[in-house]
């Protein structure tokens, strides 16, 4: 049987090397860290969460908890894995990400199939092989990819400081979930009109972090990791409708819901760490800690990470990639990942196990795996692989990209209808591929 190589350990590179190992096929996976690091990464382990530790709703009648579920399907190594190293997070999977990222690599490396070479690649290798070396791939391997499949597209991406749970004042800040909903799994920093706008005031005028020569291209942010600075400034009550809305929460120390709010989230197990959730940022990091520390409850927080931007590359997927990810003028390869312009941790993940599985039918002859539209996965492969895109710009699960379902749902609970009839209606689909 021909060997596969898979280069990148990430989330999707993880995935797919799983999948074709399952298979008993013998895969090579090259991961450059330890020799190099991006500037984003910092741990020698696989599938490292760069970004928040969250992997969002576990509902299946969500988008992210039916993704998560179609993966299970599919034979997911890391919605298990996610699910054995959870923290508290409300109706959400947060997971340790330590805890997480060390049992992926434990699983990876013990797998009888799996060689792990820690080698930087500079060339496409030959043979089969899926290049899932995520938005961080390193120059040396951009040239080729991009030679091979012309110019590569960029945005930027940005993550958010992350502080120790026992330097936040509880004589502010307090514990909840907004509408009561689950368990009280957020630390909440509430805000008065006042301090709000003192804060908004600090934020829009706090300095940011220089960019890097290779950075200074046009800057494209794409929406959903957008640094708080940068919402801030599209007006006074921009991040008060959105990351600081005070909605759903009363403030047990004075019985009245805030005029804002700052939400930290769960880190590891222990509760010793916190991120600020939707604070991605680029701010110098004497800034970061001069201007956050004017949150209630943060005033001595002791910050063990500050956030930091890096670029993000993805390819023109619609004109490049069939839907099984593999490059349409050289099959042989595929690609999987943030790189193809799925957006997320579990979409990445996903699109890593359709090209490992399509790569598996394609060495045994068989047809390949085209996931129905109704499911989530196929839905976010159809979308970036339409080649009637125009402008692709990176998407996550939602249930907006789903056809809509047969029947009138309405009444107070007619949204709650609906996503559980997509919900039924993807994973009937999904039993039925499978089974063919």
């Amino acid at each position: 049987m021909s060997a596969v190589t898979v280069v990148g350990a990430g989330m999707a590179g993880c995935e797919a090397a799983w999948a074709v190992a399952e298979a008993g096929i013998p895969v090579t996976l090259y991961e450059m860290k330890p020799v190099k690091f991006s500037p984003a990464h910092h741990s020698e382990n696989f599938a490292e969460l760069v970004c928040s530790n969250s992997l969002k709703a576990s509902r299946i009648d969500s988008a992210a908890g039916l993704l998560k579920e179609e993966m299970r399907r599919l034979g997911s190594l890391l919605v298990p894995c996610a699910e054995a190293c959870a923290v508290e997070a409300g109706g959400a999977l947060a997971v340790d990400r330590e805890q997480f990222s060390q049992l992926v690599t434990e699983k990876i490396r013990s797998h009888p199939h799996i060689t792990v070479i820690n080698e930087e690649i500079t060339a496409i290798p030959d043979g089969n092989v899926i290049i899932a070396t995520g938005p961080l791939t390193s120059d040396a391997l951009n040239a080729p990819i991009a030679a091979l499949t012309g110019k590569s597209l960029y945005f930027y991406d940005a993550a958010a400081p992350i502080v120790t749970g026992e330097s936040v004042s509880m004589e502010r800040a307090f514990y909840a979930s907004r509408y009561g909903k689950g368990t009280a799994d957020y630390l909440n920093c509430p805000m008065t009109k006042e301090e709000y706008l003192a804060f908004y005031e600090a934020l829009i005028h706090a300095e940011a972090a220089p960019l890097h020569d290779f950075e200074q291209e046009a800057l494209r942010v794409y929406e959903g990791c957008m640094p708080v600075e940068v919402l801030a400034k599209r007006g006074e009550d921009a991040i008060r409708y959105g990351m600081m809305k005070p909605v759903g929460l009363t403030d047990p120390h004075t019985g009245t819901r805030p005029y804002a709010v700052v939400q930290l989230r769960k880190e590891n197990r222990e509760g010793t760490l916190w991120n600020l959730v939707g604070f991605q940022t680029n701010l110098k990091w004497g800034e970061q800690k001069r201007v956050f520390s004017m949150i209630p409850g943060l005033e001595h927080a002791e910050f063990v990470r500050y956030g930091v931007m890096h670029r993000n590359s993805f390819l023109d997927s619609p004109r490049l990639l069939d839907q099984t990810y593999a490059l349409r003028k050289e099959p042989r390869i595929r690609f999987a990942g943030q790189m193809t312009g799925v957006e997320g941790y579990m979409e990445s993940a996903g699109s890593g196990i359709l090209a490992g599985l399509n790569t598996v039918r394609a060495l045994n002859g068989e047809q390949p795996l085209i996931l129905p539209r109704e499911t989530m996965l196929g839905a976010l492969t159809a979308y970036i692989t339409d080649p009637y895109q125009e402008n692709l710009q990176p998407m996550g699960a939602n249930m907006g990209i789903l056809p809509m379902p047969e029947g009138k749902f309405r009444g107070k609970d007619g949204k709650q209808r609906k996503y559980q009839a997509y919900a039924e209606r993807a994973l009937a689909a999904l039993d039925q591929t499978i089974r063919r």
